[in-house]
């Protein structure tokens, strides 16, 4: 028989703990998560200074962490299914805890490029096991839904607070401390989670579709690299040809691998249901050209207007909260209009936005050039993003949710990435080789412009192509976050538009 003291420790431990503190550990790397995407914006000024990097390489400074992200985030979703949510919390949690050490020491460009990969790949895998331990741990009902109401809204909050809190680490410390702020925090919540957090994962046994994570990844790499190469050489040079070629059979491969393997990564029997093909390819389209839209403001409000870093941070708070804003007035608007006209909408107020950001000048100010276009824009990101997903998520099997949640997603910084080197070689491409404030904000006005054509495009395709209001009905809650705790490859948070993949190469 044991003796009391250990009787009473041994009860102790199989003790849950409580609720209130696995949900703030999950809402603790959900932030981390969120704000490492936005933080660097303010940033990356100062690394191109500090580093010496190209107008390129600065571009994958972003690009880096978003491609890693997104190619591996529904593996990491699977993987926590197979593995365990919170052994891949901790993973995932360590990789970017260390990858964001090494970034911050990081000497030469290439050091700090291969820091923001390993940051990506940790995020993909700590990012679905937020959502998925919290769902675990609060019982369905009004606790659960306030509970994903904390979870969202943390993750709002890191995507509105990372400009803020960059321009306050590069003013007053330097750019490393974008990176290394990072490390105590994740240290912290790493020994939390260790000592507190329960385990779980899904019943039943999957595989890893690590040959489908892989080839998407590098394919999306390779076709970036290779728009990004359009500037120096040309698109008929071997330079941007040959990985421009590389890339579309990567992408060709990895649709073979999804078409044959027996636990795909992206089950391309789903591409078959209208409603989650045509969302699909509407947030492509709308993330293609959302996502440039950080880093152009940061830049025209450093480089041209003369902002410090603080002040560019604090110029676009508005426009961070107003994603927010739009998130959550989506769900108001698709009961009486329906999501596929909510999602139009956003889309045109998205572009009247960078439509309007395309008169900017180089003695603009604030309000005008600034604060106002950046509502617009910011607001119909929050608009459209919801009823896509809400429309994906309602096309599949409620047991295809979260996998459904997860391919949306994958779909919006997929399409960022490739935005942002096709809009990084246009506005550099009218740059030219000029530092001048002029040439600059006629670089940076062109990019919105196409951006607002693109989005134009973006909502003819959603008015003919998704599914009518009687479909919207049946969406259920519109919330993609919730949607991605059942299967642990959900949302980044609602306010991922706010900061994902917001680069260029036009940097000066």
């Amino acid at each position: 028989m044991l003796p009391a003291t250990d009787t009473t420790a041994r009860a102790s431990l199989r003790t849950p703990p409580p609720t209130w503190l696995v949900v703030a550990l999950a809402c603790a790397g959900q932030f981390l998560v969120v704000l490492d995407v936005s933080v660097v914006n303010v940033a990356l000024p100062a690394i191109r200074a500090d580093l010496g990097l190209s107008g390129p390489g600065l571009q994958w400074v972003v690009n880096a962490y978003a491609i890693a992200f997104a190619g591996f985030m529904l593996l990491g979703g699977r993987a926590g299914d197979l593995f365990g949510r919170k052994r891949m919390f901790l993973v995932g949690l360590s990789l970017f805890t260390v990858a964001s050490l090494g970034g911050g020491f990081a000497q030469e460009g290439w050091e700090l490029l291969a820091a923001r990969a390993a940051q990506g790949l940790g995020a993909a895998v700590l990012a679905p096991s937020t959502l998925t331990l919290l769902t675990s741990a609060v019982p369905e009902g009004a606790g659960r839904a306030r509970a994903i109401a904390t979870w969202t809204a943390v993750g709002a909050g890191g995507g509105a607070a990372g400009g803020l809190i960059g321009g306050l680490l590069v003013e007053g410390l330097s750019w490393r401390w974008v990176l290394l702020i990072n490390v105590p925090i994740g240290a912290v919540v790493l020994a939390a989670a260790l000592r507190w957090l329960p385990e779980s994962r899904a019943v039943g046994r999957r595989r890893l579709d690590l040959p489908g994570a892989v080839l998407v990844t590098a394919g999306l790499g390779a076709l970036a690299y290779g728009i990004s190469q359009t500037e120096a050489t040309g698109w008929t040079a071997s330079a941007t040809l040959v990985p421009l070629l590389a890339g579309l059979l990567l992408i060709g491969l990895f649709l073979l691998v999804e078409a044959r393997t027996a636990a795909p990564l992206m089950p391309l029997r789903l591409l078959g249901l209208r409603p989650v093909s045509s969302a699909n390819a509407a947030m492509f389209l709308s993330g293609s050209a959302m996502f440039c839209m950080w880093f152009f403001m940061t830049l025209y409000a450093q480089n041209v207007l003369g902002y410090s870093p603080l002040e560019a941070g604090l110029a676009l708070v508005p426009s961070s909260l107003a994603v927010v804003v739009g998130s959550k007035l989506a769900p108001r608007w698709m009961r009486p209009l329906g999501a596929r006209r909510v999602a139009v909408l956003g889309s045109l107020i998205g572009a009247a936005g960078f439509g309007w950001q395309s008169t900017m000048r180089a003695d603009s100010g604030y309000v005008t050039g600034i604060m106002l276009p950046g509502i617009l824009m910011m607001l119909g990101a929050g608009l459209t993003a919801t009823p896509l997903a809400s429309l994906a998520t309602s096309g599949a099997d409620p047991r295809d949710a979260g996998l459904v949640s997860g391919m949306i997603n994958t779909s919006r910084v997929m399409g960022g990435s490739l935005g942002l080197a096709v809009m990084s070689t246009i506005a550099a491409a009218r740059t030219g080789e000029s530092a001048g404030a002029v040439r600059l904000t006629e670089g940076y006005a062109l990019a919105f412009r196409v951006s607002a054509v693109v989005l134009l495009a973006g909502a003819a395709v959603m008015a003919v192509w998704l599914p009518g209001k009687e479909a919207a009905g049946a969406a259920g809650a519109p919330d993609a976050g919730g949607a991605g705790g059942a299967d642990g490859a959900g949302d980044a948070g609602d306010a991922g538009d706010a900061g994902d993949a917001a680069g260029a190469r036009t940097a000066r």
